[in-house]
């Protein structure tokens, strides 16, 4: 979603390089470039003078260090004030109360069922004992959405599909919560396609029925200032706590991101990107701001993972790999968790560089079809033993893969390399001062 805008930020920097020290005429330069690629992204304009004004008055009374270039600093200076436009630090949800109720507000479109969906996950593996209440009582496909995905990431679903009342299906639903012992109900609310005034007074109301601890407003990132007038709306109306953005994935400006906590004053507390429900990550404004910059955001790379890789799998792939036994199964088995993580473009987007170097390479999980029906189509045997796999069988599994004979060639390449250079590393793990050699191995460039 930021491609665009990174790009013509870092346009504007490099108007500062090849510079000696920050003056008022190339800082002004640099701003116009910086105030033009925010407007260009859909940032609210009021928004992009007040932060570029911010930036400006930082930059000339800033020192430029020997060490450090101008350039340098103005990316410094950019990224903080783009870390306190969209918030400054991290929001938590609410969840006390016995149960914690979350309401979920939105258009429809945004996303909010989804939402649901992955929210529930998110609270389901932190231990929480969690129910998921389907109050949308004009789309029946909204219940039967909210339904799958509740059996999808195992968590108990409350409806009344016999009822077109919201709010008591939403206070049964509490209810419900209490006696089973549920620690966390979630309430899906039905959208609109437009604002109006019938759907602002039923989510005013089941507001009042339920004294939610908290309740969120989901928007969809790519409808842009339309994003923000209508968390306005709703601010106005149910005074939410929070902000989610949905569909981060997307290829629209993104200014609803920067413009609606600066234009609404209320946290984003989450991000969404896809379909899967592990693509769920807390709002950083700081770590948002690095990957807008092009710097990556390593430490929720390494969350995601945290969360999506199964531990026992993990140990038991480690120990294959300290015996020099890893195999297909192995490689298949850590091919589908790196899929759960979510859509592969938003994880590239998260390491330092990588985004850049890839800004024009359209990546997606079809990348991976030709792998999983290559290995797929070997034998049980030929996955565990991969040596085995002769010529003729090369052939062979070519054909059941729809594959070409270069395609597995390449494929069992790549896994022998990344075989030997496993080998290599449990060598000079189990040798005397075989651990410095490999920091040193691994600092290599």
């Amino acid at each position: 979603m930021f491609e665009n805008l990174s790009t013509k930020l870092d346009r504007a920097f490099k108007t500062l390089k090849g510079q000696g020290s920050i003056t008022e005429i190339n800082v002004a330069q640099t701003i116009k470039e910086v105030r033009r690629a925010l407007v260009d992204a859909d940032v609210n304009y009021k928004v992009a003078k007040t932060v570029t004004d911010k930036i400006k008055d930082e930059a000339m009374g800033r020192d430029v260090l020997i060490a450090v270039s101008p350039g340098q600093l103005m990316v410094k200076i950019v990224h903080e004030e783009l870390t306190e436009l969209m918030g400054g630090e991290k929001k938590d949800i609410n969840i006390t109360g016995s149960p914690a109720i979350i309401l979920i507000a939105g258009l429809q479109g945004s996303g909010k069922t989804t939402f649901t969906g992955k929210l529930a996950n998110y609270l389901k593996k932190q231990g929480k004992g969690v129910l998921v209440a389907a109050c949308d009582v004009y789309r029946p496909a909204a219940i039967d959405q909210l339904s799958v995905l509740a059996e999808q990431v195992g968590v108990e679903f409350f409806a009344e599909r016999e009822s077109k009342d919201p709010v008591s299906i939403a206070r049964n639903a509490v209810e419900h919560a209490k006696k089973s012992g549920k620690k966390v109900v979630i309430i899906d609310t039905a959208g609109r396609l437009a604002v109006d005034e019938a759907m602002m007074k039923e989510i005013y109301d089941i507001k009042e029925a339920i004294k939610p601890t908290e309740t969120l407003f989901v928007v969809d990132s790519m409808t842009g200032q339309d994003a923000v007038n209508t968390a306005k709306t709703f601010n106005e109306r149910i005074n939410f706590d929070g902000v989610v953005l949905t569909k981060l994935d997307g290829d629209s400006r993104g200014g609803a991101a920067l413009s609606i906590r600066a234009v609404v004053e209320k946290p984003i507390k989450f991000i969404s990107t896809g379909e899967k429900m592990e693509a769920l990550d807390l709002f950083y404004p700081d770590r948002m701001a690095q990957r807008i910059l092009g710097m990556g955001d390593v430490i929720s790379l390494v969350e995601r993972a945290q969360q999506t890789f199964d531990e026992d799998e993990a140990k038991r792939i480690n120990k294959n790999i300290r015996k020099n036994q890893f195999n297909f199964d192995d490689f298949l088995s850590q091919l589908e968790q790196i899929k759960r993580m979510g859509d592969i473009k938003d994880l590239v987007g998260m390491i330092p560089g990588v985004s850049k170097m890839l800004k024009d390479v359209d990546i997606d999980e079809s990348a991976f079809a030709p792998i999983e029906a290559i290995i797929k189509s070997m034998t049980k045997e030929e996955r565990q033993n991969p040596d085995m796999i002769s010529g003729s069988r090369r052939n062979r599994i070519a054909k059941g893969s729809g594959t070409t004979i270069q395609q597995v060639n390449n494929l069992m390449k790549q896994f022998n390399d990344m075989r030997k250079m496993m080998k290599s590393m449990n060598k000079m793990a189990g040798t005397k001062g075989g651990l410095a050699k490999l920091g040193s191995m691994m600092g290599r460039r």
